[in-house]
């Protein structure tokens, strides 16, 4: 009887099963596709005017996060919206952005203490990958970088190279042609959720 070390073993398996996950997984539409590498730092760019901003590409985080000042909840055709203001850093001006209120999250700060933010459905430009994704707004003045880009954003398009900052101008054309639309990991709407950053 040939005895087996328990790695070698494991190794084989997962080399067995793994043609079959693949199948599966491209049966379902969610076959794996080539990502894009950028670095832990990028200029983005944010809604439809292309707000220039950096951003951090933070794989720690799960929702993504945009610096937002004068925040103000409305009222459009009986839906809840948000209007908030957004410096942005080439024109040293300030854009006004408004978008429908899709949930609020509660963030744990390192500190321990939480917040309640509002969270709105954004498009932002990394490079040549634009998706439109769901961003908890904050007064990220005090912060490093006016934009996080969480997981939520990355997820099967993006591999981040910490080596490495500023690797391409964001030029997203054809931008809804790009955008692999809704997806399973966006939370339901005015759903409280508790992430840390």
């Amino acid at each position: 009887m040939i005895r087996i070390c328990r790695p070698l073993g494991m190794a084989i398996a997962l080399l067995l099963c793994a043609p079959a996950a693949l199948a599966a997984l491209a049966e379902d539409g969610d076959a794996p596709r080539d990502r894009e590498i950028f670095g832990w730092l990028e200029w983005v760019a944010v809604g439809e005017r292309g707000v220039r901003l950096k951003a951090k590409l933070d794989t720690g985080a799960t929702t993504s996060s945009m610096t937002a000042e004068n925040i103000e909840y409305f009222e459009r055709d009986g839906d809840k919206w948000v209007r908030f203001d957004v410096r942005d850093e080439d024109l040293e001006g300030v854009e006004i952005f408004e978008a429908p209120l899709a949930r609020h999250v509660r963030i744990r700060r390192h500190g321990g203490k939480t917040q309640r933010r509002p969270v709105v459905k954004l498009g932002l430009c990394v490079g040549d990958v634009y998706r439109e994704r769901q961003f908890s707004l904050i007064d990220r003045s005090g912060f490093n970088y006016p934009v996080l880009v969480g997981r939520n954003y990355m997820r099967d398009y993006v591999l981040v190279d910490s080596a490495v900052i500023y690797t391409r101008e964001p030029s997203c054309e054809n931008v809804r042609q790009q955008d692999g639309g809704a997806s399973a990991s966006d939370p339901e709407p005015d759903v409280d959720d508790l992430e840390e950053e």
